[in-house]
């Protein structure tokens, strides 16, 4: 019996290692996030060059999470709850990886921008950033505090994100119409609203794996709601 309570206490021990790497990973990402939306309303290249940078140390932390987890899963071979903490804890990681994609991505067209002439349509993004921001640490607080409820809830407002876009979307076409020789910069715009869109996207994943870290519940195709 004592050798299994040693077990039981490295393992939780190891799984609260695993967390607070995913929770600091998250930390990193919206940190990244900021930096890069910041440079495109502040036109600040050194910013630009600050987050394309951080974004080694959110791979780094990602490659870590996968690797302790594996590890995890094989020397401990955890059941049921367990299990999905760790499946969890793997799976978003990658999300987040992904988000930080998201937001290298924004900085780098942010400032291409920066070395052009203001659009004031820049600043019709900054709602759609605030909305995939808020999406994207409630999920984060779902997962680390087991929300269920507030993670059922994410979906809804990944959809109201998405229509945003294509609100966003419509109004930069005709932007563009208007003024034929910016269509480089205003595709600039178009891009960085489609990546704070799978911002939510990857945000709402989170959620599902809270759901199903917390519930033992798989909502991913669960429908128009949870």
């Amino acid at each position: 019996m004592v050798k299994s309570r040693h077990i039981l206490h490295d393992f939780d021990a190891a799984l609260d290692s695993l967390r607070a790497d995913v929770l600091m990973m998250a930390s990193l990402t919206d940190r990244n996030l900021q930096n890069a939306m910041t440079s495109l309303f502040d036109r600040d290249p050194q910013l630009c060059a600050i987050t394309i940078s951080d974004e080694q140390e959110i791979n780094s932390l990602e490659k870590t999470v996968d690797q302790n987890g594996i590890d995890l899963l094989l020397r401990y071979q955890p059941v049921a709850s367990d299990l999905r903490q760790v499946v969890s804890a793997m799976k978003l990681s990658s999300n987040l990886e992904r988000i930080g994609d998201q937001a290298v991505k924004i900085a780098r067209r942010s400032r291409n921008l920066s070395m052009e002439p203001e659009l004031d349509e820049a600043g019709a993004l900054g709602p759609m950033f605030m909305e995939a921001t808020g999406l994207f640490r409630d999920s984060v607080r779902a997962y680390a505090d087991g929300d269920v409820a507030l993670a059922r809830s994410l979906k809804v407002r990944d959809s109201e994100i998405d229509q945003m876009n294509l609100d966003i979307a419509d109004n930069l076409t005709i932007s563009m119409a208007k003024q034929p020789d910016r269509i480089r910069d205003y595709l600039n715009l178009l891009f960085i609203a489609r990546h704070l869109e799978r911002v939510g996207d990857h945000a709402k994943n989170i959620g599902e794996e809270a759901v199903y870290a917390t519930a033992a519940e798989d909502i991913r195709h669960a429908g128009s709601s949870f």
